[in-house]
């Protein structure tokens, strides 16, 4: 420890760690460093300027013929203060800059001794990794790391991807766990809760005894979810009616700065605050439901959605002996949930042992529910690795995606590793100590919850992921991969022992798993997660604002655009050709048993979290084996879901499959997209919980 300790944290050079150098880009002959020279503590760390601005004019290497780039730039480029966006070479800059400012605030906040010159080639060697995209941070974390939400308003929940709340104590306070959820998801944080709670609280009603009180309600995220926790709170602690006031709230359409997008106007919060009116006063009298619960927290997520400038994701978790929520999604039964029914993701919480014939009839129907084992997530770390250690035994659920084990109000940063952009496994070794780095630096960060902060203080989780999963398999064979888990595992073990004896915090509970990717996956082009594409081959279609000024662009690049079918007539569809690489299979060739092989196969060498897996099956071969395949697969397995693949077509579908001929055609009219000319773009807008539209389905 005398070594590391008079180093400067995360930039030590550590005996026994991988020393095999970076690549240099392919701009520069042989790396170079520009050193820092600032020695005195107080002045913020910063890149050297003349490594940012070499790396200007170097084309990012994106993926997907020109769909990472627009991506990028929708999602993740934000608007200067001079009104431009920001190039990729910039966002790197201001996302590695946010880092290890957090690690300087760590530091020297606690007197560990921070060295400028070692950060600086530290963060140098990070750059250049998030620029090749052997790596990146969540899609979080690309937009909110080093801009004024983190930098001034300190705001680093921002940097989280998921969360999880229980309903299990809600007798004590029965507003906190639904403003938790709706705080957090505004947020862009994705959420999962349980029903545990139903029969704990009595709806007693509004006490119409005394005067209602006017409630004006400020123009903020903080006055959304306080006026929804008032209005909660009086339906359960029987107080005065609130009559609310939105005058202040920002109409529709004016920019929400800071969060991106437009703001909804105070509709979405007036028809939030009765939808929870129209499912308490049913129940006054009575104990809240496994019904009402789930409605509420649904009727959060449509009012997040807001129009469609937001994202909302969310998981409930029930028990899988009751009917009640068996049948949630069942619209033939609960007609009514159908406006709503659809924002959270639902699974039950499987027993080992138990039977699974009523849950796969359900499955064979729309894919759902899901199965999680909360006695495998508890028990086990990585599995197949002997008994069970239980050393995460407060875990009582999990995040929308279900690749992150936690405890209640727990959230979590998950990175992204690629690697089949990796030369050889010392390279991938080397990447995985920035990327356990970025995450391990966001758990220094303070919420603004403090049961949130007493978690995660203790746990320090974290999730290091993977995608590319089949680009890799194709390329070097499953067990290349089974050796590219353990080693990498077990470097990160490494790391973390090191680095958090140093910062003197608890080492991560957890430190990996596989997410199902998104819109981060696209950047890089790679396949998202373990998940396999539709054909090497495809036609993905992009909606975009028809009087967007990038649509003018892409014409002229050679990117077929045509109205979107339907009746979306402000948008327009762009096509992106796009080819995953030679011999990849399509996902159609790859069985239901071989995709759940596949899952525990990374949930015994890799994820010590969880696997999002989402498999794939054929309603008529394979949906009666589904019941079956639970049977074996529980024992290696913390989570999993269906979703039926019925072979149903219709106009404009986000994925199509095309043979390379026809690809080879689309690809050989287009040209280079000239964003750089385009002006009038707004600010990004990220997306939402783990970085995609949707987290299983």
């Amino acid at each position: 420890m005398e070594e590391l300790r008079s180093s400067a944290g995360f930039f030590a050079p550590m005996k026994g760690s991988p020393t095999v150098a970076t690549p240099s880009p392919p701009h520069l002959t042989t790396p170079t460093l520009y050193p820092y020279h600032a020695r005195s503590t107080g002045k913020p760390f910063e890149l050297d300027a003349a490594f940012v601005e070499s790396f200007r004019g170097v084309p990012p290497p994106f993926g997907f013929n020109g769909l990472g780039e627009l991506v990028y730039l929708r999602t993740y480029s934000r608007v200067k203060p001079n009104g431009d966006k920001e190039q990729w070479f910039e966002t790197v800059a201001r996302v590695v800059n946010g880092t290890y400012r957090m690690q300087q605030e760590w530091v020297e906040g606690n007197d560990l001794g921070w060295k400028p010159d070692k950060a600086q080639r530290s963060a140098q060697e990070m750059y250049r990794r998030i620029f090749e995209l052997k790596f990146s941070p969540p899609g979080r974390g690309l937009w909110a790391m080093g801009s004024p939400l983190t930098e001034s308003k300190k705001l680093y929940a921002t940097l989280n991807n998921c969360a999880f709340v229980s309903t299990v104590e809600m007798a004590r306070d029965p507003a906190k766990p639904f403003t938790f959820l709706m705080d957090a998801s505004m947020l862009g944080i994705g959420v999962g809760f349980d029903t545990r709670g139903a029969g704990l609280a009595t709806v007693r009603g509004i006490d119409q005894s005394i005067p209602p009180i006017v409630y004006q309600v400020p123009d903020s995220r903080e006055g959304w979810v306080d006026s929804t926790r008032a209005l909660i709170a009086a339906y359960f602690e029987h107080t005065a009616d609130l009559v609310f006031d939105y005058s202040l709230v920002r109409p529709a359409g004016q920019p929400i700065r800071g969060f991106g997008g437009v703001a909804s106007g105070p509709q979405a919060l007036l028809d939030l605050h009765e939808r929870i009116r129209t499912t308490l006063n049913p129940r006054i009298g009575k104990t809240i439901n496994v019904t009402a619960i789930v409605d509420i927290m649904n009727h959060i997520g449509v009012c997040v959605v807001s129009g469609n400038v937001r994202r909302s994701s969310e998981i409930v978790l029930g028990e899988h002996d009751s009917e009640e929520f068996l049948n949630l999604k069942n619209y033939g039964v609960n007609p009514e949930r159908i406006a709503h029914g659809w924002v959270s993701n639902n699974s039950i919480f499987a027993r080992v042992g138990m039977e699974y014939d009523n849950a796969c009839q359900l499955v064979q129907n729309n894919g759902e529910p899901g199965f999680a084992w909360l006695d495998n997530m508890r028990g086990y770390g990585r599995m197949g690795h002997g008994e069970p250690d239980n050393r995460d035994k407060r875990v009582m659920g999990g995040n929308p995606c279900l690749e992150q084990s936690l405890e209640p109000y727990e959230m979590c940063c998950l990175v992204e590793t690629f690697p089949f952009r990796h030369r050889d496994m010392h390279d991938f070794e080397r990447t995985l100590k920035f990327a356990y780095m970025y995450a391990k630096t966001v758990t220094l960060g303070r919420t603004h919850w403090p049961e949130t902060n007493q978690v995660m203080l203790r746990n320090r989780r974290i999730g290091c992921s993977m995608s590319g999963i089949a680009q890799f398999i194709t390329e070097h064979g499953l067990d290349e991969l089974r050796v590219w888990c353990q080693r990498g595992y077990n470097t990160i073990q490494h790391y973390d022992e090191i680095y958090s004896n140093w910062l003197a915090i608890p080492r991560s509970i957890k430190t990996t798993s596989i997410k199902p990717s998104g819109t981060v996956s696209l950047l890089a082009g790679a396949t998202p997660g373990m998940h396999y594409p539709i054909s090497q081959c495809y036609l993905r279609r992009v909606r975009i604002g028809k009087d967007d000024p990038i649509v003018k662009s892409l014409e002229n690049a050679g990117y077929r655009v045509e109205p979107t079918v339907g009746s979306e007539a402000t948008t327009v569809c762009v096509e992106f050709p796009i080819d995953v690489g030679r011999g990849i299979r399509p996902a159609n060739t790859v069985s239901m048993w071989e995709q759940l092989s596949l899952a525990a196969f990374l949930q015994k060498h890799w994820s010590d979290n969880q696997v999002s897996c989402t498999v794939s099956f054929d309603p008529h071969t394979e949906g009666p084996q589904i019941k079956h395949a639970l049977d074996y697969f529980q024992y290696q397995l913390k989570g999993v879901s269906f979703l039926p693949n019925d072979g149903m077509r219709y106009p404009q579908m986000p994925y199509e499959e095309i043979s390379q001929e026809v690809y080879r055609a689309r690809r050989s009219v287009l040209k280079s997209v000239d964003y750089t000319s385009i002006t009038g773009m707004a600010d990004a807008v990220p997306e939402r919980g783990c970085d995609g539209d949707s987290c299983t389905r």
